[in-house]
């Protein structure tokens, strides 16, 4: 099987459309940058990288979407972020005692979800969701259902198969053209729901829509691959480090004897000495000099 994937697909005679994603690399890549990371916070990343793919694959345009959690509860923040390439990182932090739960409630206490979406051309828009229902599905699927007026299911799945963490997940959606029926939807709605997590993980998207919907007319688009990317380098860690007052930075290798910087969305770490330090802002002030002349 291909793993890391997204699937686009559209009901020809019911004005519906679909997605499925399946994930195993990129979603172990994203739990396993913070090896402490307990088992619940391990499923609701999943699902916030599932439900994030899904999403951005609705955009219409070059861009990134940020679906982020935040709120009073044993986990203070959880975030995704994605682009239109499909490539994705992830986060979350904590205190305290996690309890085994996906109750979004319980997990993210008094809290809200944000759903940022920047395109590259245009305004940023952000909207703040109140977390009304008990998943994280239930919690998109009322988004949908308050900004954008389209009927929206949603299924989020996490687990094990084969001593692999998959993530997985489906979306129905009714077509914006006004031609789908009540009916059709509370069908396809029905026969996507039986769906078991065994094959969300393990089949190829063709044969999981043929036993789905065998008897209906179903076109299934290009693949796209998904697969996680940082944007962390050296290079930025210097650039962040000479936005600092020298005197500051020098401050901070006395009392340590160097400036450590770790990335929290990959793992890495990096590292500068004095030596290093002193060089970073003796080019900086190199460049400076010859952009003024």
């Amino acid at each position: 099987m291909t793993h890391d994937m997204l699937n686009r697909y559209l009901f020809e005679d019911a004005s519906v459309r679909g997605e499925i994603v399946q994930l195993q690399d990129t979603y172990q890549e994203i739990i396993s940058s913070n090896k402490n990371y307990p088992a619940p916070i391990q499923a609701l990343l999943g699902e916030l990288l599932v439900a994030t793919t899904l999403l951005t694959a609705t955009l219409k345009f070059e861009g990134s979407i940020t679906v982020q959690l935040q709120g009073d509860g044993p986990i203070s923040l959880a975030v995704i972020n994605g682009d239109n390439d499909q490539k994705v990182r992830g986060v979350a932090r904590w205190e305290g005692e996690v309890p085994e739960t996906n109750n979004i409630h319980e997990l993210i206490g008094k809290g809200h979800m944000v759903i940022t979406i920047i395109p590259k051309q245009g305004e940023r828009y952000q909207g703040v969701v109140g977390l009304e229902g008990d998943t994280l599905a239930e919690c998109l699927e009322g988004y949908f259902a308050n900004s954008e007026q389209l009927k929206t299911r949603i299924w989020l799945r996490t687990g094990t198969h084969g001593e692999q963490a998959h993530a997985a997940g489906m979306l129905l959606q009714v077509m914006p053209d006004g031609k789908g029926s009540e009916e059709d939807f509370e069908r396809l709605e029905q026969l996507t729901h039986t769906v078991k997590n065994e094959e969300l993980f393990t089949l190829e998207a063709e044969e999981l829509l043929y036993r789905l919907y065998h008897q209906e007319s179903v076109k299934l688009f290009e693949p796209q691959a998904v697969a996680f990317q940082c944007g962390c380098s050296r290079e930025r860690s210097a650039s962040a480090i000479c936005s600092l007052a020298r005197n500051e930075v020098e401050e901070m290798i006395q009392e340590s004897g160097k400036i450590a910087l770790h990335c929290d969305y990959c793992g890495s770490d990096y590292e500068f000495d004095a030596i290093d330090v002193a060089a970073l802002f003796e080019n900086a002030q190199t460049n400076s000099s010859t952009e003024i002349h």
